[in-house]
């Protein structure tokens, strides 16, 4: 296999994950093998029929290769249950490949917290993380940020709100493109006061520390789409609030309007007359531009797809996982890491 380096980035699929799996999942690979030309695949499911789809596509099957899985991990199927009885299922064996060096990085569709669980469990987590985060991009008025963790962790220490802050400002450098992340604190306040006593050590943390990140201090959920920052830290229980409120919120308006341009005759022309705004609005917050849930802080690039997704939204996950490979992002990670436990530890020697 030839590495990242050597410019062929090799990602494995769980082909039998997601509500629309396998085809959603080989015509996404597809869109994303036009985008990225230097991608292979490992499909993991079953052959019998990932084989009639792949082979509609004869450039993707000559970058491809199938290993037959006969179990699939179920949606509704508990963590637990996933990591005893799918030893065998085509998620396990594809996180498996990353771990073995036959890929890069695995993109799945399927159970979130079966992913999560096996990923941890196989891969383990990356030198100086004490647990993975899962982070995703909003859309903001300033473009996109980056926030974590999205429920990985109902709780987290200082420490890990500061190692959330790292991942999520390598990510916003490294992936997302921005020269000098702005990180925040998500919090019940700005002022330094506010918050308990876990954000308010966090930030003394994040002011103490010397590494290439801007620390902005403490946010407020408004903060989030308003683009105040680049990457919002946040402990797991916060940020999935924060995350199912705004996609309630998103989706909320998004039938008002419909229903609103619906009342009467004259809304309706008025609808006609707004149609290419209203459409520029509607690709700008389409769900699928920002599909791919990334689990930071592994031995290894796990990206979890939207399950309901379709192959433009698959394609955005897998190009997720192609640029944090391509870019290098957990080796940029454990190198500002240990820079961070370097210098406390020279701090606390200085102190005693």
């Amino acid at each position: 296999m030839t590495q990242a380096g050597g410019k062929v980035v090799i990602i494995a699929l769980d082909a039998m994950g997601g509500q629309r799996a396998p085809d959603m999942v080989i015509k996404g690979a597809n869109v994303a093998r036009e985008r990225h030309p230097e991608l292979r695949f490992l499909l993991f499911g079953d052959e019998e029929r990932l084989r009639p789809v792949l082979d509609r596509f004869s450039k993707l099957g000559a970058v491809s290769e199938i290993r037959h899985c006969e179990t699939a991990i179920g949606d509704d199927e508990k963590p637990s249950v996933a990591l005893r009885q799918g030893r065998r299922s085509s998620m396990r064996l594809a996180i498996e490949a990353v771990r073995d060096g036959d890929a890069n990085g695995i993109v799945s569709a399927g159970n979130t917290g079966a992913l999560m669980a096996m990923a941890r469990v196989v891969l383990k987590t990356l030198e100086g993380i004490h647990r993975p985060a899962m982070a995703s991009t909003f859309p903001t008025m300033h473009g996109q940020t980056v926030m974590l963790d999205l429920g990985a962790n109902v709780d987290a220490t200082a420490e890990n709100l500061v190692e959330f802050a790292v991942m999520g400002e390598v990510f916003a450098r490294t992936v997302l493109g921005v020269i000098k992340p702005t990180v925040g604190l998500l919090n019940v306040g700005s002022e330094e006061f506010k918050g308990h006593k876990t954000v308010r050590d966090a930030a003394k943390l994040l002011q103490e520390v010397d590494l290439p990140i801007t620390f902005h201090g403490f946010i407020e959920g408004d903060d989030i789409t308003a683009g105040t920052v680049d990457v919002v830290a946040t402990d797991g229980f916060t940020g999935n609030v924060a995350l199912k409120t705004a996609e309630g919120t998103a989706r909320l308006y998004s039938r008002f309007l419909r229903a609103a341009f619906k009342e009467t005759l004259l809304t309706r022309i008025g609808y006609m007359l707004a149609r290419r705004a209203l459409s520029g609005l509607r690709d700008r917050l389409d769900p699928r531009r920002y599909n791919g849930a990334m689990f930071l802080g592994l031995n290894g690039v796990v990206v979890k797809s939207h399950g309901a997704t379709d192959m433009l939204g698959f394609a955005n996950a897998i190009g997720f996982a192609y640029d944090m490979v391509f870019q290098g992002f957990n080796d940029t990670v454990i190198a500002e890491l240990n820079s961070w436990h370097e210098q406390r530890t020279e701090t606390r020697a200085a102190i005693s």
